[in-house]
């Protein structure tokens, strides 16, 4: 992968992340890439390639937006950790199908099909409404209480 290629998905996406109202999930999936080398190296490499083969000059050309891409990208890596399906949570709480014209402001999470396990965010919004957050709380956290702050 060209490095200017690399550098312009990047400026593009930060032009596109800034206004939009969803938070920058590139911390998040490094965070979730590190659990996969660990867990299962095979796909962690699947994942790695598509970063560079597919994401990066996909959002260089133009081809596809940046914020749509790197949400689809999360959703891949979530699903690459745990089998089970993508959903969003709206302003009010409501849970919608997944699909990737999504509004920015909407909550992305992962629902493993295993049932001990906990959802997994695959977008945050900058700003979270109360519903999100208590979805949040109780589906990512397993709390059943608000923070103080929040």
């Amino acid at each position: 992968m060209q490095e200017d290629t690399k550098e312009k998905a990047d400026r593009l996406f930060q032009e596109a992340l800034k206004d939009s109202g969803m938070g920058d999930p590139r911390e998040l999936y490094r965070g979730l890439l590190r659990e996969l080398k660990r867990a299962d190296p095979a796909r962690y490499e699947k994942l790695v390639t598509h970063f560079q083969a597919v994401l990066v000059p996909s959002i260089a050309s133009g081809e596809v937006g940046p914020l749509n891409a790197w949400r689809e990208y999360g959703r891949l890596l979530a699903e690459a950790m745990a089998e089970g399906r993508t959903v969003a949570i709206d302003l009010s709480g409501r849970a919608h199908p997944y699909g990737p014209d999504l509004p920015m402001e909407w909550l992305l999470l992962h629902l493993p099909e295993a049932k001990a396990a906990r959802a997994m965010v695959v977008a945050m919004p900058l700003e979270p409404s109360t519903a999100q957050k208590a979805t949040y709380e109780l589906l990512v956290r397993g709390s059943h209480r608000m923070p103080e702050d929040g």
